[in-house]
């Protein structure tokens, strides 16, 4: 049996689902006042969807790769071997360091598949100051 891994073929929506910004923000509001989450999902509303790889984006947030065994990142690939279509992640930079707003496991999965394949996000740059 061929491992899916190995074989799965990520597919992604155009554009970003409207519960992926509440999980930024709920995300966000752990590490920020909810006043500053509040305006970094703003800010990444107003994007648009670009691409970068996954090792970038890694490197960017200074963050590894989850295993393809840990529990979201499975769920995702169960999700690409069903033929669902993942949805774009959410990035915010601020003075140059990045983190994954929402879509870590799915950065993971796309890593672990191919981190030198093109991958949707959107990327905020937040400057608190500003």
């Amino acid at each position: 049996m061929a491992d899916p891994v190995h074989t799965a073929s990520l597919k992604w929506l155009d554009d970003v689902e409207d519960h992926d910004f509440d999980a930024a923000f709920a995300y966000l509001s752990l590490r920020w006042t909810d006043k500053a989450a509040r305006k970094m999902v703003a800010a990444l509303r107003k994007t648009k969807v670009t691409t970068r790889r996954p090792n970038d984006i890694l490197r960017a947030c200074d963050r590894s790769a989850l295993p393809i065994d840990d529990p979201g990142v499975r769920r995702d690939l169960g999700k690409v071997i069903e033929g669902k279509k993942l949805s774009p992640v959410l990035v915010v930079s601020q003075h140059g360091a990045a983190d994954v707003a929402d879509g870590f496991h799915r950065v993971s999965l796309a890593y672990n598949i191919d981190p030198f394949a093109p991958m949707p996000l959107r990327i905020a740059f937040y400057d608190p100051d500003g």
